[in-house]
Order: structure tokens, then C-alpha cells, then sequence
């Protein structure tokens, strides 16, 4: 094995890329084990994210998400170097955050970075250094998704604009958004999405008419419910945006609580083992 002058991967993060590794190289591959797993998923994902493929990587806290997330970048980038022709490999990559503060600390993804964990952790070899540094690593947290205004009108301002017209449109428009978060990928054929604390990402299931919602539940949680619920569709559009523009062929999920959220609607997916 590698002589690491520093800390070792840890098994729990060699066995979450593993298994990413194996549903993308493998499971394709094998007629009846591998198809019964990716039809799985595929399912799983057909009622909680039509039109997305997501995965989840369930890491305990201080297991290191961030390492993970550099070999699954390491991965990827290898391989799409190495096979320029393959559609299984991407030099593109968006991961995708919860907040500012978690968007700085990942700064180390970014093969330019002098703190990089390519190099810093021994991920990759010494002489593969070159072909790392050739990938494209936008880091965003979800708020930037949120249309914003291309022009401030104040609402007397907007009126006289106006006049009796239509209303203006003054938003930018879903790829104004997306140049703007996230300009290196736009000239990608496709990229891979990586979502880190990905639980706070969801699609807010709809109660049917006539259909009583939960009683128990006090005021002000269900506007807390409410607050987490509008956060989770913003992330989620956005990657929907990202989807229709360029070729999301899978999404990471890594979380240490993928588990049922209020007013997610939807339950924890595990993968069958044999």
C-alpha cells in the first residue's frame, strides 16, 4: 500500500468512494446484480427527484466529507483525462453548500488552492499533480440559485417605467443565473454535482387536497418547517436549472443525517445489500 507520510484515508471515507465508484463503473456492467441496484435508485429517485440521479453518502460527523469530495473529484478528473472519449467522466465539477462559512472551508477543493488536499492529504500521486490541476471546481453555496434583479427600481420608479405597459421584467433569467455562479462550467458537456450537507436539500412534498397536515405540530415549528422547506426548494431548483442546461448525469449527496426531514415528505433510501 501507499507510504503516507501523513494520515490515511479513513475506511469509512475509501468505502463511500468505492461504492461511488462501483455504481459508476461496475453496476452498469453487470447484467442482473448491478441492474437490480441502479433500477433501485433510479426508482427511488423517480418520487422524490424526477429527472435527477442522486446518490447518498451517509459520513458521520468528523468522518472528513471534505477528503471524500477531493476522491471523488480525483476520480473523475483522472479518468476523464485518461479516457477523453467516455461519457462516464467529467472534468467539471459544482459542489454546492449551505452556507458561506462551509463554501470558504472548501476552498481546499480547488486544485490551485496552496492548501490544496491533493497534494497536502497524498490523494493523488506526485506525478498525476498536473492532470488534477486541469479540472473545473466551482464552489457556491445554494443561495446564490435566488433570481436576483438585474436592475433596482424603487416602486415609484418601477410605476413611472411602466406606465400602462406590461410589468417589467427586471429579473435576471435562469441562465443569467447560472453565468453568473458559475462561469468555468457553462462551456462543459457535463459536470458533476456534489452536494455537501446535502439533507437540507429536497423537494417539498405537496399535501393533497382535503388531506390533514400534522396537528401536533406547534406554530412555530411549522414556520421553522416552513423557513428549512423554502431553503430546500431554492437549493434543489437550482439544480434543476443546472440539469436543464448542461448534462447532470449524477448527483452526490453527502450527509450524516440523510434521514426523514418535516415537511421533505419523503423517507431515507438505503441500498439493498446482498
Amino acid at each position: 500500500s501507499y507510504p503516507f507520510q501523513g494520515f490515511r484515508p479513513f475506511f469509512c471515507q475509501i468505502e463511500a468512494v468505492e461504492t461511488a465508484i462501483w455504481l459508476t463503473e461496475v453496476a452498469p456492467h453487470q447484467a442482473e446484480r448491478g441492474k437490480k441496484f441502479l433500477d433501485y435508485l433510479k426508482a427511488a429517485n423517480e418520487q422524490a427527484n424526477p429527472e435527477l440521479f442522486r446518490v447518498a453518502l451517509k459520513l458521520a460527523t468528523g468522518a472528513g466529507k471534505t477528503t471524500v469530495i477531493a476522491m471523488l473529484i480525483a476520480w473523475q478528473t483522472i479518468n476523464a483525462i485518461r479516457r477523453p472519449g467516455s461519457k462516464t467522466f467529467t472534468r467539471g465539477f459544482l459542489v454546492c453548500t449551505p452556507g458561506i462559512t462551509i463554501r470558504d472551508r472548501l476552498r481546499v477543493l480547488l486544485p490551485s488552492d496552496p492548501d490544496n488536499y491533493y497534494e497536502h492529504h497524498e490523494l493523488v500521486p506526485a506525478d498525476l499533480l498536473g492532470e488534477i490541476k486541469r479540472a473545473k471546481v466551482v464552489i457556491t453555496n445554494y443561495h446564490a440559485f435566488k433570481l436576483r434583479e438585474r436592475i433596482e427600481l424603487s416602486k415609484v420608479g418601477r410605476s413611472l417605467l411602466k406606465g400602462r405597459g406590461p410589468d417589467l421584467q427586471t429579473t435576471e433569467s435562469e441562465g443569467q443565473m447560472l453565468q453568473r455562479v458559475m462561469p468555468d462550467l457553462m462551456g462543459t458537456k457535463s459536470i458533476l454535482v456534489i452536494n455537501d450537507e446535502a439533507h437540507h436539500c429536497y423537494r417539498h412534498k405537496v399535501t393533497p387536497a382535503g388531506a390533514d397536515e400534522d396537528e401536533d405540530v406547534e406554530t412555530e415549528q411549522k414556520e421553522e418547517a416552513e423557513k428549512n422547506s423554502e431553503a430546500a426548494r431554492l437549493w434543489i431548483s437550482g439544480i434543476e436549472a443546472v440539469k436543464r442546461k448542461l448534462d447532470v448525469r449524477t448527483i452526490f449527496d453527502l450527509s450524516a443525517t440523510p434521514f426523514f426531514l418535516r415537511g421533505s415528505g419523503y423517507p431515507s433510501i438505503s441500498t439493498p445489500r446482498q
